[in-house]
């Protein structure tokens, strides 16, 4: 066997591995799993999911795993525990951030050539028993009643939300819900909810009436003009712009998420320029949203 066999062979294990835990994440937090799902997550023929998923069931996480003949999916049996996760909700989210592109996920493959060291913002790791029912008022367009705090509010305040999408800010973890309270979408810390959540009957807000969310805004950012010429090449090639701008098309909701990422200052400019490095140019444009 040659060594491009055995990379090869390597290389086709870790797949299969990323694919049973991928299983595992999504049957313990959505609850239930398609053959579809890995079908079209990992580019793969439904004959090969299938053979996946016997292959979890049987020699990885015996009796783990029951088909519903109905739903036409598997869910977790009464005794279903993770074999190759912990069980955190740190996890499932993790997956999330990285689903829209399976690369990145084959990307955390290690690479014994490679010495990377990586920085990561400290774990704010959140209850199964509350992330689990938020998860499944947004597959299934459902109230949820939910204890949450606040820096204005630091008691517990009841809230009825409708979730409907999870947003990685690149710090923290959020869930856009419409707010029965407020009467409006919102953003809500996960972290900041608080006890236990009660699923709740099926609710006709979603994604779709979150005008703010639907709308999309496109930011243009360029070297702070105080920095010199040549300084502001430099952060021009940082950032791959062309003629020294950059346009970043984003949802409005989003948008202050994003320039906090970059460190643009959208209120008073930082004395020094090189602390500021990017400004934004179309502040009019887009004020309405960084509000």
């Amino acid at each position: 066997m040659t060594a491009n066999d055995v990379s090869t062979q390597t290389h086709q294990r870790w797949e299969q591995l990323l694919r049973y835990r991928y299983i595992e994440l999504v049957v313990l937090w959505e609850g239930k799993l398609t053959t579809r799902h890995l079908c079209e997550t990992f580019s793969i023929g439904r004959q090969q999911a299938n053979k996946d998923l016997t292959n979890y069931r049987r020699a990885l996480n015996h009796g783990s795993l029951e088909y519903d003949a109905v739903a036409k999916c598997y869910a977790p049996s009464d005794n279903f525990k993770p074999v190759l996760t912990q069980g955190l909700a740190s996890e499932y989210l993790q997956l999330a951030a990285q689903q829209s592109d399976v690369q990145q996920i084959l990307g955390q493959l290690p690479v014994a050539a490679t010495s990377v060291e990586v920085v990561s913002a400290p774990s704010r790791e959140l209850p199964a028993d509350l992330l689990r029912p938020i998860i499944r008022a947004m597959t299934e367009g459902r109230r949820i009643d939910v204890d949450y705090v606040s820096l204005n509010n630091p008691d517990r305040e009841g809230r009825i939300i409708v979730p409907h999408t999870l947003v990685w800010t690149g710090y923290r973890w959020h869930v856009r819900a419409w707010c029965e309270k407020n009467k409006d979408y919102r953003d809500f810390v996960l972290s900041r909810f608080r006890g236990e959540a009660d699923l709740m009957d099926i609710s006709d807000r979603n994604a779709t009436g979150d005008k703010d969310w639907q709308h999309i805004v496109t930011l243009e950012i360029e070297p702070d003009a105080r920095l010199t010429p040549q300084q502001q090449e430099v952060v021009a090639n940082d950032f791959n712009m062309t003629d020294s701008k950059l346009y970043l098309t984003v949802r409005a909701k989003l948008a202050p998420y994003l320039l906090q990422l970059l460190n643009v200052n959208t209120g008073r400019l930082h004395d020094d320029p090189k602390a500021q490095q990017l400004i934004l140019t179309n502040h009019r444009a887009v004020n309405d949203w960084l509000i």
